[in-house]
C-alpha cells in the first residue's frame, strides 16, 4: 500500500513537471500537437500508478520520451515555418472582405450557425459588420470589423492617452511578496514606513499594490 502511494505521488510530480515544461497555455488555447501530447502524457502516467508490477522507471521513461519529443518539435517549429504548419496547421479565413467563404466553412466543418454563435460571443450580431474572420490554429476566432462598426479609440480622434502604470502586488493576505518588493525598487523598511503613515500593519492587509508612479492602493482584511 505504501509503495503504491509513493509511486502515485512520484508519477503525479513528474506529470506536473512535464506539463509545466511544455509551457503555460489554457486547454482551449492548445495547438493540436500540444493537445495530443497532453493526452498521451496523462494516459502514460496512469500506467505506473495502477500497475505495481511495472518498474516505476519503465513507466516514467515513455512520459519523458514524449516530453522530449514535444520540446524538440516545439523548438523546430519556432525556427522552421514548414514544421510549424505541419504540426499546427495555419489560420483559415472564414470571412474575407465581408464575404462568407462557404468552401472554407465546409473544409473546417464549421456550420454557419456556429460561426454566427462565435461572432455573437464577440458582441457581433450582424455579418455585415465583419470584414475579416479567421479560424486560428487553436480553434479560436479572430474578427476584424469594418471601419464604421468598430468602436472609436483615442487614436481615431487624434488624442494621446498616457500609458497606464503597472501595479505590483507587495502584500497578499498579510504576507509580504519580497520578490515584487525588490522589482519595485523598494525594501521592507520603506513598506513599513508607508504603512505607518496610514496607520496600517502588514497582518491587517489583504492586498496592497504600488505602481510605477509610487501610488499605493490597499484592501484591508475583512473580519471573520
Amino acid at each position: 500500500m505504501f509503495i503504491a502511494l509513493v509511486r502515485t505521488v512520484l508519477s503525479y510530480l513528474v506529470l506536473i513537471a512535464a506539463i509545466r515544461t511544455m509551457g503555460k497555455r489554457q486547454l482551449g488555447e492548445m495547438e493540436p500537437a500540444e493537445f495530443v501530447v497532453t493526452m498521451l502524457i496523462a494516459n502514460l502516467a496512469a500506467v505506473p500508478m495502477q500497475d505495481n508490477s511495472l518498474p516505476l522507471l519503465s513507466g516514467l521513461i515513455p512520459i519523458l520520451t514524449v516530453l522530449a519529443t514535444e520540446l524538440i518539435l516545439a523548438g523546430l517549429s519556432m525556427k522552421f515555418l514548414p514544421v510549424r504548419r505541419l504540426l499546427c496547421g495555419r489560420p483559415v479565413p472564414l470571412i474575407r472582405d465581408g464575404r462568407v467563404l462557404q468552401a472554407n466553412l465546409r473544409a473546417t466543418r464549421v456550420s454557419l450557425e456556429e460561426l454566427t454563435q462565435r461572432l455573437r460571443q464577440k458582441d457581433v450580431f450582424d455579418l455585415a459588420q465583419v470584414r475579416h474572420a479567421l479560424l486560428e490554429t487553436d480553434g479560436s476566432l479572430s474578427v476584424l470589423l469594418r471601419g464604421g462598426s468598430r468602436p472609436l479609440c483615442p487614436e481615431d480622434l487624434g488624442l494621446r492617452v498616457p500609458e497606464s502604470p503597472l501595479p505590483l502586488p507587495l502584500i497578499s493576505d498579510g504576507v509580504v511578496l519580497a520578490e515584487n518588493l525588490s522589482r519595485a525598487g523598494r525594501d521592507e523598511a520603506w513598506l513599513r514606513r508607508e504603512l505607518k503613515k496610514r496607520k496600517l500593519k502588514i497582518p491587517e492587509i489583504f492586498h496592497l499594490t504600488v505602481d510605477e508612479g509610487g501610488t499605493i492602493q490597499w484592501i484591508r482584511k475583512e473580519l471573520p
